[in-house]
């Protein structure tokens, strides 16, 4: 339990970004999912747009961001 001001603050500050964060990262689980599901041109530009968002929002590091996209990428060419 927070004692001081300092802390409470802390702790909804903590609150807010961590629901934040939990959406962003169930987003870009669908997403990712359903551009295995069905690899179109459509899902791929989808994805990579909520890849992007949540490399910006700092709630994936890039490095992660960056290889998922590769391997969706490469799903695309499979299919054709």
């Amino acid at each position: 339990m927070p004692i001081t001001k300092q802390a409470k603050k802390k702790q909804r500050r903590d609150r807010k970004i961590t629901k934040k964060n939990v959406s962003q990262k169930r987003s870009v689980r669908e997403a990712v999912k359903n551009m295995r599901k069905k690899p179109t041109a459509k899902n791929l530009r989808a994805a990579y747009t909520i890849l992007d968002k949540a490399t910006k929002l700092k709630t994936i590091h890039k490095n992660k961001a960056s290889r998922l996209k590769s391997r969706l990428s490469k799903l695309i060419k499979k299919s054709k």
